[in-house]
Order: C-alpha cells, then sequence, then structure tokens
C-alpha cells in the first residue's frame, strides 16, 4: 500500500477558510498536542529551542485560558494518566507527574548524548509508545514501548526522524511519520502481547517533510507538513484526498478535540525561520472536520 505524496492532491480552499487561531502562543517549537478527554482541554508542548532552555507543558481551555508548567529539560509530550496527572516524555526519558505538578518520578530513563525526545502516542491497553531523535537527524533513534510499571524494550531501532505516531481507533495499527526520508508507516500491534509486525509503507511523501500526525473516526490520516505549511487527509487506502493551507509556514503537530472530538489542533515553530510570518508559533484550529479518534491514557 504505497502512493506518492501528489497523488489525489485536492485542495480544500473551504476548509483552509476555517482555520482560526486558538492559541496566540508565540511558541517556540509547539508540539504533541493532545486532547485530555477527562478535562476537556488541549494538552501541547513548547519544546526549547536549544539544550541550555526549559520546556513548557501547556493546557489550553478552548475559549478560555492557557495555563502552562515550566520544566527543568526539553519536553517532546504530555500525556494523560488514567491515575491523575501527566506522563511526559523528555529528552532524557519518560517520567511521571502528579496531579499536583511537583513530584517527579522516573519510569525509564534513557538519556544519550545529541539525543532528543520525538512523537509520542498511548495505545487502548495504556501503553506508552515514544521515539527518540538525534539532533542532527543522522539515524539511531529508536522506538520504546512503556509498560504502565515502567519496564521498557526497543521496538525499532535506527530510525532517523521519527517525529510522529498515531494509532487508528482500535489501536492494532500504529503509523509512524519520519521526517527525514519522508515515509509514513503502518506497524501492526497485538493488543495484548504489545508485539509488533513488520512494517510497511501508508504513504511516501515527496513534496513535504512528515511531522505529527492523527486518525479520523473514517480510518483517514491527518498529517502536518514541516516548512510546507499544510495539512493533508489520507484515506485509509494511502490516497491523498485533502490539502489545507496554513497560515503559518511550520506545522508540527495536529490532534482532533473540542466537543465530539470535532476540531482539528495544530501547533507550530517558528524556530529556524528567516522571518517568521504572524501565526508562526500559534496553536490553530479547524473546526468541524472530525470526529477523531478518542485518545487514550496511559495506565502507569
Amino acid at each position: 500500500m504505497s502512493h506518492n505524496g501528489l497523488s489525489g492532491k485536492a485542495v480544500s480552499e473551504t476548509m483552509s477558510g476555517r482555520v482560526e487561531v486558538a492559541v496566540a502562543a508565540g511558541a517556540r517549537e509547539g508540539g504533541a498536542p493532545t486532547w485530555d478527554v477527562g478535562w476537556d482541554t488541549l494538552l501541547w508542548v513548547d519544546r526549547a529551542a536549544d539544550e541550555s532552555a526549559a520546556g513548557t507543558v501547556h493546557r489550553h481551555v478552548p475559549g478560555g485560558a492557557n495555563h502552562s508548567m515550566e520544566l527543568a529539560q526539553r519536553v517532546g509530550a504530555a500525556k494523560p494518566r488514567g491515575r491523575g496527572g501527566l506522563v511526559l516524555h523528555l529528552d532524557e526519558g519518560v517520567a511521571v507527574f502528579e496531579a499536583d505538578g511537583q513530584r517527579r518520578t522516573w519510569l525509564t530513563y534513557w538519556a544519550r548524548d545529541g539525543v532528543r525526545s520525538g512523537a509520542t502516542a498511548v495505545d487502548r491497553a495504556g501503553r506508552l509508545w515514544a521515539t527518540t531523535v538525534r539532533e542532527d537527524e543522522s539515524g539511531g533513534g529508536w522506538l520504546a514501548r512503556v509498560l504502565p510499571d515502567g519496564s521498557a524494550s526497543a521496538v525499532l531501532t535506527d530510525l532517523p526522524a521519527a517525529n510522529g505516531l498515531a494509532f487508528d481507533a482500535e489501536a492494532n495499527r500504529l503509523y509512524l511519520a519520519d521526517s527525514a526520508t519522508g515515509l509514513v508507516e503502518i506497524l501492526d500491534v497485538e493488543h495484548e502481547s504489545g508485539a509488533v509486525g513488520p512494517r510497511h509503507t501508508f504513504v511516501q511523501v515527496e513534496d513535504g517533510e512528515p511531522a505529527g500526525l492523527c486518525v479520523d473516526g473514517s480510518g483517514a490520516v491527518w498529517l502536518a507538513l514541516r516548512d510546507a505549511g499544510q495539512v493533508r487527509r489520507y484515506t485509509p487506502e494511502g490516497e491523498l484526498d485533502t490539502t489545507v493551507d496554513l497560515p503559518l509556514r511550520r506545522p508540527l503537530g495536529c490532534c482532533f478535540g473540542g466537543p465530539e472530538l470535532a476540531d482539528l489542533y495544530v501547533t507550530s515553530a517558528p524556530e529556524g525561520l528567516a522571518e517568521p510570518g504572524e501565526d508562526d508559533g500559534a496553536v490553530l484550529v479547524l473546526r468541524g472536520v472530525g470526529p477523531g479518534v478518542r485518545p487514550y491514557a496511559f495506565a502507569g
């Protein structure tokens, strides 16, 4: 099931016109949007631009405030925990934060020089899946499966730049997007054991860098294209059927949220752009294009 990223392209002017700014955040590197169904809020992170700066976890209340929590190191994602609080994918590993946001416990620690946190997803068994990426995107990253008790194992190794992960509705299909290769691949996941089957290509993007992605209720995949200023929707068969042009250049992540999970949220970054625009670094929302797949909470 391999398709060229140009096949079936259809630009939707109607959808592009429905894009709004949800959070005028001015983020340095906004990513990993996740809808917290328990709180009806959007979790997202602002990853620091360099190793000396702290990362930030944000919780946005639609129509209301945007709360933030500063961290001592860069953060790749924040996901809800079934027990309350958050699980964070940090550059040095995976940690849990209690509901008060103060106490931190490492679940697994894998600090490596020149390696940062990549993408993160949670399956319906409550397991956390997380990638790492070398700063120069030269390869050597890995995909780890982290169990609720903190035990972790490497599922894939030598990944160039796996910056996107998302499960389908049944959580037996894991999509993996790699910015360096342009590939979006599929891994079949066995629910009980978490074992994965062979990788196979879902789509090869030849005119952009795949970043974050998510899945809607029909099984279609929505993909953020870094430096292309677009999100694209691919059918379950890998055919491109919708392209949404955004009022910014560097979208990094997307997820469904809001009432009935009908809205698509998109995070972005101005870092590295020669002339960032007014909306670069904002969180955008595209209303009423869902519903999306209901997200799961980490069971640890």
